[in-house]
């Protein structure tokens, strides 16, 4: 059973999946539909399309054929403009009930994105992970809370200004989350310090927060030596500290169990104390939790 309150973009139909490439490569469609099917029958509310750097008419072509299987709304997974715009043009937001796509994503350097709005309407996740600066030539990587918050600001306030209109609860903010198997830097510490700063700032009431979950524990092991899960309950960890901070959004499975974990389980503890830790004891403690 989901946590209640906690929307699911179902994560499966993307290129970037070992499995599901495996039936891109093989031009297997009746396999990607029944990743729709079967993530549509497990509580999807969104169904994720990533079809990598295949053509714009390839996206095309399967978001009207994923649309003939399930009536859930689509997120048009791209950072390419071509293949974001042929996703949107073919999503028929009649067979989804009249919902809007989710365009899937909107960073500081793709702000031209914004401009699909004529061609469909969509739900932009504005991905406040980076922050250009003129003069720098390459984006930056937001180092602070503060820094993400202020990226957020200006993907916002760039939305009003595009889009005639445009209300809060029409967009997405992603403070981008870091494998937690090589953060040195303290990146759970800013996730969650943004998360908080955006939830408690008047100007973005009414936005919805989401994170790439399983990009959180990815190259971790699946099991403890002892034979126990290790990504589930530190995904489960996550969402118990994220969500009180506003997180309602997650990319992800609908495989796995998420669920908000009790004071002193042992993947709770272990990220509570990881937020206490610096530097390389930081993935010391980690290593103890699933070692």
């Amino acid at each position: 059973m989901a946590i209640p309150g906690l929307t699911i973009i179902g994560e499966s139909i993307n290129d970037s999946v070992p499995s599901t490439k495996k039936l891109f490569d093989a031009g297997d469609v009746p396999g990607l539909l029944d990743l729709a099917r079967g993530q549509d029958e497990r509580g999807a509310a969104w169904i994720d399309v990533n079809v990598g750097s295949r053509p714009p008419e390839f996206m095309a072509d399967l978001v009207g054929r994923i649309q003939s299987v399930t009536a859930k709304p689509l997120s048009i997974d791209t950072p390419d403009p071509a293949i974001a715009e042929a996703g949107l043009r073919s999503y028929d937001p009649e067979r989804a009930g009249g919902r809007k796509p989710i365009l899937n994503s909107i960073s500081p350097l793709r702000l031209e994105m914004f401009d699909l709005w004529g061609v469909r309407p969509f739900v932009p996740i504005l991905m406040a992970s980076e922050r250009y600066e003129p003069g720098a030539g390459c984006p930056n990587a937001n180092r602070t809370a503060e820094e993400t918050r202020g990226a957020a600001r200006a993907l916002l306030e760039e939305a009003r200004r595009r889009v005639p209109g445009f209300a809060n609860d029409q967009a997405i903010v992603d403070p981008g989350i870091s494998p937690i198997g090589t953060d040195c830097e303290g990146q759970l510490k800013r996730v969650l310090e943004s998360l908080a700063l955006i939830h408690a700032d008047p100007f973005f009431a009414g936005v919805h927060m989401s994170v790439g979950l399983s990009n959180f524990t990815v190259m971790l092991p699946s099991k403890t030596k002892a034979g126990e899960p290790v990504k589930g309950p530190l995904e489960s960890a996550f969402l118990t500290l994220a969500m009180p901070r506003g997180l309602d959004t997650i990319i992800g499975s609908t495989i796995r169990k998420y669920e908000i974990l009790p004071a002193g389980h042992p993947a709770l503890a272990c990220l509570e104390d990881i937020l206490g830790l610096e530097g390389y004891d930081t993935l010391m403690r980690l290593k103890a939790f699933y070692g």
